[in-house]
């Protein structure tokens, strides 16, 4: 048989291909190890990217914080509430009538509250002492009876019904623009002193009274006319009324300021005749009746 005839049953083959260096020694289960720990390494640090990310989204969603148009709205008009307080509070105590007032100045009106403070109880001690005579009274409707006299009395005097003398003070007004509400002003500043009767000129000031200016200058008590000076007959605890005009602010220093001249002069016998007439009521009546 010759070299160049074929073996029998041979078949004609490709011839095998060398391999690689790298590939020459590696078995091939090392080969799919060393991919399950890339593809391992690679899960871990997919979590760690998928944590750190997380931490970051929450982070920006708190800060800078995102407010929604209303919730905007709503802290610029608190904002500006406060800021209006704190302004109205500051100029309120710069500008308070007690802030520049001297030390014997704060000492009348401490001593002008006191005083109001011990006149209140003394009312209500005489209060208190006529419940116990009625209480303790062997006759009650002879007490009762006295002490509804004695009550009336005090009405009318009240109610300006019936004349009235006592220890006081004398409050004269002239010159200057004096207006009705100076007027009234003075009036209540007496009454929260504790005058018990007083009269305005020819005119009896009770609680009904009222103020108005008058065409032509002057003003009208109760619908009648008054004109300078005015004149104030007040009965009540002197030690108490006058220092009440004289406190920093009060009826003294506005009327100096409306360049107005005042004075004040206390007396033992004040006397308060003007009188006004009792009204009977069309619809009241007493509970008793």
């Amino acid at each position: 048989m010759s070299d160049e005839e074929t073996p029998r049953g041979g078949e004609d083959r490709p011839p095998r291909r060398p391999l690689p260096p790298e590939e020459r020694g590696a078995p091939g289960h090392e080969g799919s190890a060393a991919e399950g720990k890339a593809e391992t390494g690679r899960t871990a640090r997919d979590d760690h990217s998928d944590r750190s990310t997380g931490r970051q989204r929450l982070a920006r969603s708190l800060w800078p914080p995102r407010l929604t148009r209303a919730q905007f709205i709503v802290a610029v008009l608190l904002f500006a509430l406060g800021l209006g307080l704190a302004i109205q509070v500051r100029t309120t105590s710069d500008n308070g009538v007690l802030r520049g007032a001297r030390q014997e100045d704060l000492v009348r009106i401490l001593s002008e509250l006191d005083a109001r403070t011990q006149r209140l109880q003394d009312e209500k001690r005489d209060l208190d002492n006529q419940a116990t005579e009625l209480r303790t009274s062997s006759d009650q409707a002879a007490e009762a009876r006295r002490q509804t006299e004695r009550k009336s009395q005090e009405l009318g005097v009240l109610a300006g019904t019936v004349a009235a003398q006592g220890p006081g003070i004398t409050l004269t007004i002239r010159g200057g623009t004096v207006a009705s509400d100076d007027l009234l002003d003075t009036l209540e500043e007496l009454r929260a002193a504790g005058a018990e009767a007083i009269q305005i000129n020819d005119v009896r000031a009770v609680a009904s009274t009222y103020f108005t200016d008058a065409s032509g200058g002057g003003v009208q008590i109760d619908g009648h006319k008054v004109s300078q000076p005015y004149v104030f007959k007040v009965i009540g605890n002197p030690p108490d009324l006058e220092p009440a005009l004289n406190i920093p602010g009060g009826v003294v220093q506005t009327m100096q300021k409306e360049q107005a001249t005042v004075s004040v002069v206390a007396s033992q016998k004040i006397i308060v005749d003007a009188l006004r007439s009792a009204k009977q009521p069309d619809y009241a009546r007493s509970s008793g009746q």
